[in-house]
């Protein structure tokens, strides 16, 4: 199917960008397009103004800042993947973004676009909240800062205004965690039926410290805190990490539909928030 006609244009700074996002109401941002271009020609979505953001400096990019990951919204996955930079610092979201989609998605999508569509089945969403990243936003005022706790806030809906841009994600340093990213699919390069994004410290054989989030088991991603506080100065046993993984469920909000039901799904997170936690620590 063709896409509805729309006007195009290509800004050159973030302001121009902010600009020509507000002079339509019906405006769509243009980051990697992996996921906007099938919604356009589907006809899902009908803009009057297409705004491309890859003539934009400063967007794309890695940089450290005191002691803060600083990665720009328009970095594809692949940079995001390679990075030694990210490697070092946010070992779980290089991990994660090596696993989305194919090579061709990698290497066209962006970090900044999936985040911003919070499409509660992407890998990256999830990844996020369990590093507390921190998402930078632009508009007509100026820049503010959301943390990732706040920014999800209902299926495909973020705290973004319609005339704001995302434009770098902050994340505190977690060099040196035990990481993994564990996600159930039914065949290669589909969408996680549910997906867990584990980091884990370890603290004089045990662990000291656990951040856990989930993939597609609610309209946003879930931080499993209660999972977290078990884990937190328990053994790193496969025993005791079953156990404290057991509640992965708890506070979930999954959905039936074709690829699963909302009970195999939380019988998914536990499963699999304990398969994360093992193969983190290697256990």
């Amino acid at each position: 199917m063709i896409p509805v006609p729309f006007d195009y244009t290509r800004p050159s700074t973030v302001e121009d960008a902010v600009a020509a996002l507000g002079s339509a109401e019906d405006a769509k941002l243009l980051a990697g397009g992996q996921s906007l271009l099938p919604v356009l020609r589907l006809r899902l979505a009908a803009p009057t103004v297409l705004i491309d953001l890859g003539a934009v400096p400063g967007l794309a990019g890695v940089r450290v800042d005191g002691d803060a990951l600083v990665i720009g919204a328009m970095t594809t996955h692949a940079e995001v993947a390679a990075s030694d930079l990210v490697r070092e610092h946010a070992p779980l979201l290089a991990a994660a973004a090596a696993t989305v989609g194919d090579r061709q998605v990698r290497h066209r999508g962006t970090l900044g676009g999936s985040l911003a569509h919070a499409d509660p089945a992407a890998d990256l969403p999830a990844v996020a909240a369990a590093l507390d990243a921190t998402y930078v936003v632009q508009g007509p005022a100026g820049r503010r800062s959301v943390p990732a706790a706040d920014f999800a806030v209902d299926l495909f809906t973020t705290a973004l205004a319609p005339d704001e841009i995302l434009v770098e994600v902050r994340l505190p340093s977690t060099a040196g965690w035990a990481v993994h990213y564990e996600k159930f699919h039914r065949t290669a390069q589909s969408w996680a039926i549910v997906g867990v994004a584990a980091a884990v410290r370890r603290d004089n054989g045990g662990i000291g410290a656990a951040r856990v989030a989930l993939t597609n088991v609610g309209p946003v991603p879930h931080r499993a805190r209660d999972v977290e506080t078990a884990l937190t100065g328990s053994p790193a046993t496969p025993t005791a990490i079953a156990e404290a993984c057991s509640r992965a469920a708890t506070g979930t909000a999954p959905v039936d539909d074709l690829t699963a039901s909302a009970e195999y799904r939380r019988e998914l997170a536990r499963v699999l928030t304990t398969r994360a936690v093992c193969r983190a620590l290697g256990v």
